[in-house]
């Protein structure tokens, strides 16, 4: 029986995803989160899940840089990004970082029950309306670059760097992770070393490259 993890911080969409779950799969296990930090906590305590539906903004999520996340700690996990925006340049840069599919809040049921059936089949699906347009997005050089430093990244690298991004200190990210500060630091001179950085303020840069405004929340400002 299939698994699926719902990612989303509105309850409305996150049951719309839920009904067209199981209208594409019948039976099928489900699991839901409402911020990012909850997304990797249910992929660790479940390592079944086979796909994530992904919001790029909910808490602790504001772009790419949840979906980097899911990918360099969870890389047998396909992610399907679920968002409002449907700028195919935003579309194309999901895709370099790993994303197997992209569904824009606006798709209907059928193309939702579509795309979890494609996925789940080791296809990449995009809506129809978006398949032109993606294809002519130019995947940006450094994009790309930044994607596979990331990707080459441990679980626990990435997750000290998503730490350092958010300001910890060394003995903080410690704590944090329940490990001694010296595995920290030597977490740290790799992440470096792999990044091409030379800092933590610049790998703290090198997360922050993947924020994307939020179109639904520019509209309710």
């Amino acid at each position: 029986m299939p698994s699926l993890l719902i990612a989303d911080d509105h309850p409305l969409f996150r049951a719309a995803l839920r009904q067209a779950a199981r209208d594409a799969l019948g039976e099928v296990d489900l699991c839901e989160a409402g911020s990012l930090d909850a997304v990797l906590a249910q992929l660790d305590a479940h390592p079944a899940i086979d796909l994530v539906l992904l919001d790029l903004h909910m808490p602790g999520n504001h772009g790419l840089a949840g979906l980097a996340a899911v990918r360099a700690q969870h890389p047998g996990v396909a992610v399907v990004v679920v968002s409002a925006n449907d700028d195919p340049r935003v579309v194309r840069r999901a895709l370099d970082h790993g994303a197997a599919g992209y569904l824009p809040k606006s798709a209907g049921l059928d193309e939702l029950r579509d795309a979890i059936r494609s996925v789940l089949a080791c296809e990449t699906w995009l809506p129809p309306a978006l398949r032109a347009s993606v294809a002519r997005a130019q995947s940006s050089p450094h994009d790309a670059a930044l994607a596979a430093r990331l990707a080459s990244l441990s679980p626990q690298q990435f997750r000290v760097l998503a730490l350092v991004a958010e300001g910890l200190l060394n003995k903080q990210i410690a704590d944090r992770l329940d490990v001694q500060e010296r595995t920290v630091k030597a977490h740290l001179t790799a992440i470096f070393e792999r990044l091409g950085v030379r800092n933590r303020t610049q790998a703290g840069v090198v997360l922050r490259e993947l924020e994307l405004s939020d179109p639904a929340r520019q509209l309710e400002g």
